[in-house]
């Protein structure tokens, strides 16, 4: 029991599941995380370790230590909110894929090796994309397929830089990998992409609001956490990181103000998160890292929390955007209520678990003099508040009154909403709970007076800046338009280009044809003459030659009729 890898629990589970139905599907979807969450705090302690060999290889499926047993305990636990949220839906294809996609980041953070990283890296890829695809839609097949690309294109530099790495030290342990080959860099871009690093990111504001009301769910939970989790264990304390990370948390401010869909907001709201994790990892310090995975944690249950409130509402009304909502506390009141304990998490409010975890990133910080990234990331935190503290639960369940008059969420997803709101309380209340499961030893105490009232007064003139410009109309208001940022690149340049290309080649095709008409009418008459003349084709080498570029001629329109073709 002590080498079995808690993916095949859930690998197991997903014959079982395909097999039965109704009551018995659904015990057996809710008892999967639990029971592997079970086996792992009894058999799976720190410093197991298990190999299988294969030629002259052994590859590590199964390597526990603080860090990953903590992430292991993070995706059991996600896991099972997202799996009784999704309780109304007996949608088959999506429960197989949830335990697929749940038993792949668990597979991920248990690989001591490269290869068996990158199978888990690809099944991620793979199993995900099914919640978007599941949506139906001509926007979700589309948005689905960019997806996966970015997702394929992820394992393919995975894999790269895994080759050059095991040519350049002989090695495919995955340990500490820095940035001194090229290998290095490859497997950064690929962790990078799954994190969604500046201009590789648009594959998670593009998909996520697009999957189901309760695919989104599950996606917020493992790809971009299996991401910060290899990147804390490759990557640690590379400075590049802090930039990036800087980067992240602040850029999707401006694009999530101005945001119509909701649940676009939190993807933008997601990247910023993620960039507070990824600043704490390039910091590379104790009290950075414990930030960066405490946050991890958080962010798990916080976003889950407001993206399962923004499901709900989608479930209920049938869209999400925040133009076309407005006054639904009316009637979802303990949806409005759950949500704005989400919103108050991620705005790290006091005795909210965004505050004790996001708050020991800042200290970081500031103790490694990076002050003046600290104020952008103060900036960061405040824009936090205003588009997902604020704009969330104000433009969908408050603002001006829709008309709209829905029931109130299903009692699946208000249990699975209150389990993570609790958890949020939890951890805000009593920190010290996750303190104690942190990888590295723990120095810090978040109620600090001085912080306290920092974080309160930040908060404080946050919202008075909300009000301000609300009332005088300055703030962005919701518009019936989709907004695009680097995506803008292969949905508009690259389309507009290749179409433009086509119609050039097109314009060619048809000047070539018009050319070799005329060239053949010309050779058909001149061999007519010829003919007419009584000579042998033998006997003339100027109609022998003719006949040769004929054929050359006709082979040539041939083939760029077929390249047409195939490019229309």
């Amino acid at each position: 029991m002590n080498e079995l890898p808690p993916f095949l629990i859930f690998f197991l589970a997903v014959v079982l599941v395909a097999g039965t139905s109704g009551l018995v599907r659904n015990i057996l979807l809710l008892a999967t995380p639990l029971i592997a969450a079970l086996h792992i705090m009894l058999h799976i302690n720190d410093g197991a370790l298990a190999t299988y060999p294969i030629l002259e290889y052994s590859l590590v499926y199964l390597r526990a230590d603080k860090l990953s047993l903590l992430f292991a305990y993070l995706f059991c636990l996600a896991s099972f909110i997202a799996t009784v949220f999704a309780l109304h839906v007996n949608d088959l294809k999506q429960q197989v894929a949830g335990l697929i996609y749940a038993g792949s980041a668990l597979g991920a953070v248990f690989s001591g090796d490269f290869f068996t990283l990158f199978v888990f890296w690809e099944l991620l890829a793979v199993s995900s994309v099914i919640f978007i695809w599941s949506r139906g839609s001509e926007r979700s097949l589309r948005a689905g397929m960019r997806y996966l690309v970015f997702q394929v294109l992820s394992g393919v530099l995975l894999l790269a830089g895994a080759l050059v790495y095991y040519r350049s030290t002989g090695s495919l342990a995955f340990e500490h990998i820095g940035l001194e080959g090229v290998a290095g860099w490859l497997i950064l871009i690929a962790f990078g992409i799954k994190s969604a690093f500046p201009l590789l990111h648009s594959w998670l504001t593009d998909g996520y609001p697009e999957a189901t009301p309760t695919g989104t769910v599950f996606l917020s939970a493992f790809t971009t956490k299996v991401a910060v989790y290899a990147l804390a264990r490759g990557f640690a304390g590379e400075e590049i990181l802090v930039y990036i990370g800087v980067t992240m948390a602040c850029f999707p401010i401006f694009y999530a103000v101005i945001e119509n869909d909701l649940r676009r907001v939190l993807s933008y709201s997601l990247i910023n998160q993620v960039g507070f994790m990824v600043t704490g990892i390039g910091i590379g310090t104790a009290l950075s890292l414990n930030g960066a995975v405490a946050h991890a944690f958080s962010d798990v249950i916080f976003k889950g929390l407001l993206f399962m409130s923004m499901g709900a509402v989608l479930y209920r009304v049938g869209h999400i955007n925040g133009s076309n909502l407005g006054g639904l506390y009316k009637t979802m009141p303990k949806t409005t209520l759950l949500c704005i304990v989400g919103a108050m998490s991620i705005s790290a409010f006091p005795l909210f678990s965004g505050f004790v975890s996001k708050s020991m990133v800042m200290a970081a910080m500031l103790e490694e003099h990076y002050d003046y990234l600290w104020l952008f990331m103060l900036f960061a935190s405040a824009g936090v508040f205003h588009h997902a503290g604020i704009k969330i639960p104000y433009f969908a369940f408050f603002a001006h009154d829709s008309g709209l008059r829905p029931q109130e969420a299903p009692a699946n997803m208000l249990v699975a909403m209150g389990l993570a709101a609790a958890i949020c309380l939890l951890i805000g209340s009593q920190p010290q709970l996750l303190y104690s499961m942190l990888p590295w030893a723990v120095d810090y105490w978040p109620y600090d007076l001085t912080h306290v009232l920092t974080q309160l007064q930040l908060l404080f003139y946050s919202a008075l800046a909300f009000v301000w410009l609300n009332k005088r109309g300055i703030y962005p208001p919701e518009l019936r338009s989709t907004n695009i940022d680097a995506d803008w690149l292969y949905r508009k340049v690259l389309p507009t280009g290749a179409h433009r290309g086509v119609l050039a080649l097109h314009r060619t095709k048809m000047a070539f044809i018009e050319t070799a008409n005329a060239t053949i009418g010309a050779m058909r008459h001149s061999f007519m003459k010829t003919s007419m003349a009584k000579y042998h084709l033998s006997e003339s080498w100027p109609t022998g030659s003719m006949v040769f570029w004929i054929s050359i001629t006709l082979v040539a329109y041939l083939l760029l009729d077929d390249i047409m073709h195939i490019s229309q």
